[in-house]
């Protein structure tokens, strides 16, 4: 191979490992995955993402290079969103290709749910058919800026921390399905514990918007 040819790869293959090396952090995928719900301010990334400011920052100038975030300043505050939808699309496919190829991940994720609701989240296929025969209610159990941003058709939007209080909000007499972020988020799960406790008959579905939402592309 001629040494231009050479330099040419070299350089391609220089310019793709910036986005590895982009999301070659726990931390910052899961900064990605809060970013896939909406745009949010450096302190709330660290509060949700259990870092100080200073880390975050970090993380998040490290994904600003790679070119899959940006950033804007509001008032006091430097708000981060994702760089282009396409950002949301491949966290989407690395995270399935993890999940193909990972047995880990599929035995780490039953090991907790199990543990918290002790049955199979109803999936996709199924939620689509009690919906379309108002069999269910739909509980969107995220911080009300992510509802807002994009939810499932007809979701009712209660954030978990206020949902004891609001419970009166809920059909007694039908069954819940509770979202949050997706297969990772623990939030849908603390709603079906909760709900339970409180006599309704509610089941999680493990699925996040953006699943749904590439489900309705294809």
């Amino acid at each position: 191979m001629s040494t231009s040819k050479r330099q040419f790869k070299d350089a391609i293959y220089e310019q793709l490992a910036r986005i590895g090396k982009g999301v070659s952090s726990p931390k910052r995928l899961e900064i990605l995955d809060l970013l896939c719900q909406t745009e949010r301010s450096v302190e709330a990334l660290a509060e949700e993402a259990s870092l100080s400011v200073a880390n975050t920052s970090r993380h998040l100038q490290v994904l600003r290079a790679a070119r899959l975030v940006e950033a804007e300043k509001k008032g006091l505050y430097v708000f981060y969103r994702l760089a282009d939808p396409s950002v949301s699309e491949y966290f989407l496919v690395m995270r399935k290709l993890a999940e193909s190829r990972l047995a880990e991940i599929k035995q780490i994720t039953r090991s907790f749910f199990y543990e918290k609701d002790s049955l199979e989240p109803v999936d996709r296929t199924t939620l689509i058919r009690l919906m379309r025969e108002d069999a269910v209610t739909v509980l969107d159990v995220r911080p009300t800026e992510e509802y807002q941003s994009g939810h499932l058709p007809g979701a009712v939007s209660i954030p978990l921390p206020e949902l004891k209080r609001r419970l009166a909000e809920l059909p007694p007499d039908q069954e819940i399905v509770a979202y949050c972020r997706g297969p990772y988020c623990v939030l849908s799960a603390e709603a079906v514990e909760l709900l339970r406790e409180e006599g309704f008959n509610a089941i999680r579905y493990e699925e996040g918007v953006l699943d749904w939402q590439v489900h309705l592309c294809r």
